[in-house]
């Protein structure tokens, strides 16, 4: 997705002493990262603040300019307050960062169709969003459509037998060990047909 700008100009200073600059911030781009940061959808994220999914998303690509009520609506959707939705991230760089969940303390995010369990959820500004997730469904009609969502996505199976299905392809069945590397744009649902509820390893880019 295209990040153009919506810019409140914030005033830097060189630390060599030449003037002072104006270093613009990219509004949708400090909004999007804000949304990533949180591993939600458009649609998650739009729901939060209460605005619509193509609000949202014009937002995000410097298609709109937010009124202010607009931007209230997102600060208390992202939890935070709105003067820091323009407040410049820092870039320093982060070196050694770990996080280790232990076996059955991820966070639990249930739905009719799956279980997940985040990982390394206390770290922020990742750039993957790593989940097991327990698979309910035995049938393609328990979707509500396709699921679909920014960036790529890796799956890998840990127990049981799982067909994948996905919008270009025809439906793959895979068993432990096995592993899938797609575009998570493309419309993709994951059953169980093995008797017990398969489990598996998703881990989706966040960028």
């Amino acid at each position: 997705m295209t990040d153009k700008a919506s810019h409140s100009l914030i005033s830097i200073s060189r630390e060599d002493g030449q003037s002072p600059v104006a270093e613009p911030l990219d509004l949708g781009g400090r909004v999007r990262e804000l949304r990533k940061a949180r591993g939600w959808t458009l649609e998650q994220a739009a729901k939060q603040a209460g605005l619509a999914r193509s609000t949202l998303s014009k937002i995000e690509n410097g298609q709109m300019s937010p009124t202010y009520e607009a931007l209230k609506k997102l600060a208390l959707g992202l939890e935070i307050s709105v003067p820091q939705l323009f407040t410049q991230p820092q870039r320093d760089q982060i070196n050694g960062r770990m996080a280790v969940t232990r076996s059955g303390e991820g966070a639990a995010k249930a739905t009719v169709t799956y279980e997940h369990e985040l990982l390394a959820e206390v770290l922020s500004r990742k750039r993957m969003l790593p989940y097991r997730a327990q698979i309910r469904a035995r049938s393609i009609d328990e979707f509500d459509g396709w699921v679909r969502h920014d960036g790529e996505e890796f799956l890998y199976v840990l127990t049981g037998v799982i067909r994948l299905y996905t919008e270009f392809y025809e439906p793959i069945e895979m068993r432990r060990g096995d592993s899938a590397y797609y575009d998570a744009t493309m419309g993709h649902n994951v059953i169980s047909i093995s008797a017990e509820d398969a489990t598996i390893l998703w881990v989706t880019s966040l960028s």
